[in-house]
């Protein structure tokens, strides 16, 4: 666990918690109503919490008995009063049911939060992976990388 006091940091453990334990409303709890989202699979751009909510639903929905353990390396943050940023790179790894790794891919992640009351809540996101110009596609490994 990192230091609760980073918003970023703090972020980034209940996410990582709640994608293990496919939690859909521990996933929503932690953006904001009006939460915008540039993601790297297959949309252009989410906007607004349910339709952040329904992919979710449907990435948890898709993983079966799999489980998704995200990691995080690299981050670095800053924090005012009332907004923080970070980012970081982010390793997503699946495990079968009997605990045998699956598939393994990493990302990046840069977020802004912004205070809402007592709480932090995700404004906006962005996810990316650099891209190999000869072929077009997208790196999901990244180099040193296991």
């Amino acid at each position: 666990m990192h230091d609760r006091h980073d918003p970023f940091l703090a972020a980034l453990d209940a996410y990582a918690a709640a994608v293990k334990a496919k939690d859909v409303d521990a996933f929503a709890a932690l953006y904001d109503e009006d939460v915008h989202v540039f993601d790297l699979w297959g949309r252009w751009e989410l906007r607004g919490l349910p339709a952040w909510r329904a992919m979710a639903q449907e990435w948890f929905g898709s993983l079966g008995e799999d489980t998704v353990v995200v990691t995080h390396a690299h981050a670095q943050s800053q924090a005012g009063a009332e907004l923080a940023y970070g980012h970081a790179l982010l390793t997503y790894t699946a495990y079968a049911a009997d605990g045998s790794r699956l598939r393994s891919l990493d990302n990046r992640i840069s977020a802004a939060l912004a205070r809402r009351g007592e709480s932090w809540k995700i404004v906006h996101e962005h996810t990316s992976a650099p891209v190999d110009h000869a072929s077009g596609k997208a790196m999901l490994k990244r180099d040193g990388a296991d």
